[in-house]
């Protein structure tokens, strides 16, 4: 179980991290631009935001361990003795955040038996915010407007979709799936924002053709999954493997 008062203080956590990510995107430069080992941009955003989120995690559950992308992981040996741990990606979208587009977030969720139960989605320059838990919905709210209960789409076989694709990584593998499939529109987005996309009906798949990790999907994948108006949605995405990252998926079929 997700109590109210566990879920009100990781949404006030997330917003702290959101709140010092927008210190450095407002600044002139980009502060602490680097590259990690695997060639991703990282900024001193996405490590404050880690520490925000990491600390204040320990602090409000701290018998739960916390991964973290900014942080290296625990060695399988290790996590595979876990039934529930926080999975947190401080600030996915690093490239948007970089060209200064908004759609960039903050992410935390809590996986019990390899399952999202908990997600938070905070898009801090947008000031949205998504957040859903088993068995309790998914739900936006924007601004400072009141929680709105969000749902999915489920549609025909046939039916013409709305594909939302990433705004950073085109790939000739999504372009040759499009093929298979009747599409209507295409819209891009960055961020675990397309999963939220989804989630609210604003589009109907989102096919990720190339590998991420299970930081970057989790508090995304939870949203959605919590958004059909007939029980979960289901999800092929699973959670606290040997290796952390994921093959290609499509959500929302």
């Amino acid at each position: 179980m997700v109590t109210t008062e566990l879920r009100a203080a990781v949404v006030a956590l997330a917003r702290d991290a959101g709140a010092a990510t927008m210190a450095y995107y407002d600044a002139a430069d980009v502060a602490g631009l680097r590259e990690k080992e695997d060639r991703s941009p990282v900024t001193l955003a996405d490590e404050v935001a880690h520490d925000i989120l990491v600390q204040g995690l320990r602090r409000i559950d701290p018998a739960t361990p916390v991964v973290s992308e900014e942080a290296e992981a625990a060695s399988f040996e290790i996590r595979r003795r876990w039934s529930r741990f926080w999975l947190v990606d401080p600030l996915d979208g690093t490239k948007e955040f970089i060209k200064r587009r908004a759609e960039f977030t903050v992410n935390v969720a809590l996986i019990e038996d390899g399952e999202p139960v908990f997600g938070v989605v905070l898009a801090p320059a947008l000031n949205l915010l998504y957040w859903a838990a088993k068995g309790e919905g998914a739900w936006r709210e924007e601004r400072t407007g009141a929680p709105e209960r969000i749902y999915s789409r489920s549609l025909p076989p046939g039916t013409p979709l709305t594909v939302v694709e990433s705004l950073s990584h085109p790939s000739a593998e999504l372009e040759e799936y499009l093929k298979t499939i009747p599409v209507a529109r295409r819209v891009k987005a960055g961020s675990s924002l397309k999963f939220c996309w989804v989630a609210e009906g604003r589009a109907d798949i989102y096919p990720r053709l190339g590998p991420t990790m299970e930081w970057d999907v989790a508090a995304g994948d939870c949203i959605y999954r919590q958004s059909g108006r007939e029980g979960e949605r289901p999800s092929p995405l699973t959670y606290n493997k040997a290796d952390l990252r994921n093959t290609s998926f499509v959500i929302g079929l």
